[in-house]
């Protein structure tokens, strides 16, 4: 992992989503210090959403009817429209979103290929866990950007959910077969630790180790609560 040179901001608010129901943390702490500079900010963010799209079109292939695809598809019409939006702000800014993808890609393919399930009901949960933890990583991530650039970056994320699609799909799978609960449970338990993973791989990380994770320990454990919350909504064991 590169380190960047420790730069010192002023303390922003952290940034709100407008409420999912149960699965939005009430976190006061913030990663501000631990932002990654904006062009790498935006790299990761928009290449997540692409990847966050290439699972989801890869579950509608598999898809066991003509609900579920649509269902799914608007989903990740979703993810498509973050990550274009994520690239317009990249070009807006005079960067070039092909070089911010690739430095991003390795890390992030990586992390894909970790997360990819063994059939279409693991591939869900991998949809629905990855994106409900990442989408909030970076939005508490974003505190640290300037208050223009947080401001978009905010309606990027809470402009649409695909989340109420993935669930709707999982909990209709879950009723008609119940025993596949403790295996997608058990699944989703090891997609927390490989999303954490890739999470804390995208921080800018300062010389004060010590300080650094005294940041980070707080708001990884109020993300891992709103997923235990998400799973909790399908009758999963987080």
């Amino acid at each position: 992992m590169v380190n960047w040179f420790r730069r010192r901001r002023a303390h922003v608010p952290v940034l709100r989503l407008r409420p999912r129901g149960e699965d939005v943390a009430t976190t006061k702490v913030d990663l501000a210090e631990l932002t990654p500079d904006l062009p790498a900010y935006l790299g990761q963010a928009a290449y997540l959403q692409l990847t966050l799209f290439e699972n989801l079109a890869r579950a509608i292939e598999t898809a066991p009817n003509a609900a579920a695809k649509a269902a799914l598809g608007h989903a990740a019409s979703v993810s498509l429209t973050k990550h274009r939006t994520l690239i317009a702000e990249i070009d807006r800014r005079g960067f070039s979103s092909a070089e911010l993808l690739a430095a991003a890609a390795p890390a992030i393919d990586e992390f894909q290929r970790r997360t990819r399930g063994a059939d279409w009901y693991e591939n869900l949960v991998t949809c629905y866990v990855t994106a409900g933890f990442l989408d909030d990583f970076f939005v508490r991530l974003a505190g640290g950007l300037a208050f223009d650039v947080r401001a978009r970056i905010a309606m990027v994320y809470e402009d649409a959910s695909g989340e109420p699609d993935i669930a709707a799909q999982l909990r209709e799978a879950l009723a008609d077969n119940p025993r596949l609960a403790s295996r997608l449970a058990l699944w989703g338990r090891r997609l927390v630790g490989d999303t954490m993973l890739v999470a804390r791989g995208v921080l800018h990380f300062s010389a004060n180790h010590a300080s650094d994770e005294a940041r980070i320990e707080p708001v990884f454990t109020e993300l891992v609560a709103a997923h235990t919350r998400r799973m909790d909504a399908l009758g999963l064991t987080a």
